[in-house]
């Protein structure tokens, strides 16, 4: 299988973690849906990163919706969703929170990329800023509560999204997501950043080369 899009892209390397960990084989593509968006378009006319491209030619696109394909490849003993609902019911709800802290970040570094800085939305603009740091401080809570593993083998599909997105918050809106208010999120990155799946799909424009 083809994985499209750049590793810059928390999207992106949230699929590229995560199929690693549950031993889904796959080759990496880093193209750009700006720099080259003419190229991405002749593999998904949608321009959407990331992009699988499957075995069988079909394109799907979004990460949860990879993702979900990828634990049917993967069987229940690669699977990094739990099975009891309860222990499922909290992976989705930090999953969902980072997501959405993820979302509204994706739209502060838009706002500020694609206008110049007298067109800047400021109402716009506050509304997504209050919304990011809401959802940041509901994921903070939720892992002074309940630490997540960051343990080979133990890691679940809540902590790589955790782990790949804070780490993304962190390079492109410290001023913001200032980490220090952020101890228990912080501290998973750290631990996240040191596994091998995630070493070997590093934020920013390289290309996965595997473990």
């Amino acid at each position: 299988m083809q994985l499209i899009g750049m590793l810059d892209s928390p999207y992106v390397r949230r699929v590229a973690v995560a199929l690693q960990l549950m031993g889904v084989p796959f080759e990496h593509q880093s193209i750009s849906v700006f720099r080259t968006f003419d190229q991405f378009s002749k593999i998904n006319p949608v321009v959407k990163a990331p992009t699988l491209v499957c075995d069988d030619g079909t394109v799907l696109m979004d990460s949860t919706v990879i993702l979900q394909y990828a634990e049917s490849l993967a069987g229940k003993k690669r699977s990094l969703l739990p099975s009891d609902p309860q222990a499922l019911l909290r992976s989705l709800r930090i999953t969902g929170l980072t997501l959405a802290a993820c979302d509204k970040s994706v739209s502060i570094i838009y706002e500020h990329m694609v206008r110049s800085a007298d067109k800047v939305c400021e109402s716009w603009l506050s509304r997504v800023t209050g919304q990011f740091l809401i959802a940041l401080d509901e994921l903070e809570a939720e892992l002074q509560r309940a630490p997540l593993s960051a343990a080979h083998g133990s890691i679940a599909q809540e902590g790589v999204t955790v782990g790949v997105v804070w780490h993304f918050i962190q390079q492109m809106l410290p001023e913001i997501a200032v980490a220090s208010k952020y101890p228990a999120l912080e501290a998973y990155r750290l631990q996240t950043e040191a596994l091998p799946e995630f070493k070997a799909a590093p934020h920013g424009d390289s290309v996965y080369q595997g473990v």
